[in-house]
């Protein structure tokens, strides 16, 4: 790597081990594309409970030369919905885990060079915002055909997450996530 990797750890106690385990990860990172740039992890304790049962949220930013980063971050709850006891060492896994989906993607993206290029637009489709729970970093926006999709405040590329309302009119692009259909690339239709 050009840049050497930066681990940090917010609001919870530098480990050893847990950093260890970060280094095996970002090694096995390197296997998968080895002309990585450089790769930033940062273990954050947001949140915690009198049981200590919150996980931390894991993020992680990998440079690859020729494209924006690669970013991976999930809240707690996603972990929280996928294993019984989550710990740093399960947020850390799986974090690494979707890192390394997406840059096998990447990967793959950069070594198609016959596959025809489709515009963005191509795929975008009009919706409105169905519920901004309040408080929260999320929302849910209704598909013309009457499904509800989850985005993330991350996926807002034009507008002010911010000051969206319910029935907002906007644009997405459907994607799979994690745990299902969600929405990316969302504008406001508005000027929200």
């Amino acid at each position: 790597m050009q840049i050497p990797v930066e681990i940090a750890f917010h609001n919870c106690e530098r480990s050893d081990s847990v950093e260890d385990s970060i280094r095996l990860h970002i090694d096995r990172l390197e296997e998968i594309h080895p002309r990585l740039t450089g790769c930033r992890v940062r273990v954050d304790q947001r949140n915690d409970n009198p049981t200590h049962t919150i996980p931390p949220v894991v993020r992680i930013e990998i440079s690859v030369p020729g494209r924006k980063d690669i970013v991976v971050s999930h809240e707690p709850d996603h972990l929280q919905r996928k294993f019984q006891h989550p710990d740093v060492r399960n947020a850390i896994g799986e974090a690494f885990r979707i890192a390394e989906r997406q840059l096998n993607v990447a990967k793959e993206l950069a070594n198609d060079h016959t596959s025809a290029a489709v515009h963005e637009a191509a795929n975008e489709f009009l919706g409105q915002v169905a519920d901004m729970p309040p408080g929260e970093d999320f929302g849910f926006l209704l598909t013309k055909e009457g499904s509800v999709l989850y985005f993330h405040r991350n996926a807002v590329l034009s507008g002010d997450f911010d000051r969206l309302r319910r029935g907002d009119g906007l644009t997405y692009v459907e994607d799979v996530g994690d745990t299902g259909p969600i929405a990316t690339k969302v504008r406001v239709k508005n000027g929200r």
